[in-house]
């Protein structure tokens, strides 16, 4: 049975709002929740981007919900082997809890050292590498690996959980969907998408989980509602890999410009109407999907969780 979790969007909220919200989503009901992993917001209307390490310690203490990265890339912000550190800890802090969800990322978060941005089929090489990385230094012993990519010389970890950490692939199209099966414990992607699913599956992901996301913007008054998630995430309906290349938040803030308010009224689940709400999870659930985490846009985050309590989990759930 699907299971239902919350988003934590890094990007549009501070570190105390993210700890008020999974606070209450555990209290609506929500099994799991996802974070996610930014340097940059993607606009600045959204206006955070706190440290993903330090959020996971601090809701290690608040909540006893499993939490998942949605997503890190591990290959050029911090070397894999800092990776593996914080993941292992992250581990031992939420008491097995912890999933690291990787992928390729994106210029947006990745340029700031001043690094070229790699081409795709580079980046999937390093994320594969990195990933290999992660798990060796899970099992505690001593490290040494010179490849393509990376170089680690006798590193080992100390503190480890006491099993390792499933790492979680993310991918949006055939290629990483591939390496998602090949190489991941699990596969994350952000649309219900049956290709992509059975492409995970029938390269090595079997019955392993697959996890998806959603945005909502739950309010009283839909065209209000329609008008936050515009100013918010327009970014949402940018086209191909805009969201990969585009550097800083000035060029997504450029971009967004071509998308209109009807664009995200007919492309985004606004307003209050329950079958609305039921129709945008359950196409996941339908298509496959073992886990789905919905993010509320916007500041009426409370009355999104009273929503979700009392109107929407208890019939995904089947009560």
């Amino acid at each position: 049975m699907t299971r239902y979790g919350y988003f934590l969007a890094s990007e549009e909220f501070t570190p105390a709002e993210l700890l008020d919200q999974a606070r209450a989503a555990e209290q609506a009901g929500f099994s799991a929740l996802a974070i996610s992993d930014h340097y940059h917001p993607w606009t600045g209307e959204q206006g955070q981007s706190p440290f993903v390490w330090s959020m996971i310690g601090a809701l290690a203490q608040v909540t006893s919900l499993p939490v998942t990265t949605f997503v890190t890339c591990p290959t050029m912000r911090m070397h894999p082997a800092v990776n593996a550190q914080a993941v292992a800890t992250s581990g031992v802090l939420t008491g097995n809890r912890f999933r690291f969800g990787v992928g390729s990322g994106e210029a947006l978060n990745e340029h700031i050292l001043g690094t070229a941005w790699p081409a795709v089929d580079v980046r999937l090489d390093m994320l594969e590498e990195a990933v290999h990385i992660v798990r060796a230094l899970q099992s505690g012993d001593e490290v040494t690996h010179r490849g393509r990519h990376y170089t680690v010389e006798n590193a080992r970890l100390y503190t480890v959980p006491d099993e390792p950490v499933p790492i979680y692939v993310s991918g949006f199209g055939p290629k990483a969907a591939a390496l998602a099966g090949r190489i991941g414990d699990g596969f994350v992607t952000m649309t219900p998408d049956a290709d992509l699913v059975g492409q995970f599956r029938r390269s090595g992901g079997g019955q392993k989980p697959v996890l998806g996301g959603l945005k909502v913007c739950w309010g009283t008054d839909r065209d209000e509602a329609v008008k936050t998630a515009h100013r918010r995430w327009p970014t949402q309906f940018l086209p191909g890999e805009l969201g990969q290349v585009l550097p800083d938040p000035a060029h997504f803030e450029q971009a967004s410009t071509l998308v209109t308010e009807e664009m995200v009224a007919d492309g985004m689940v606004c307003g209050d109407d329950v079958d609305e709400h039921l129709r945008a999870s359950t196409a996941y659930a339908d298509t496959g999907f073992d886990e789905v985490y919905v993010g509320q846009i916007g500041p009426d985050q409370q009355g999104f969780f009273d929503f979700y309590r009392s109107n929407v989990l208890p019939r995904l759930n089947g009560e």
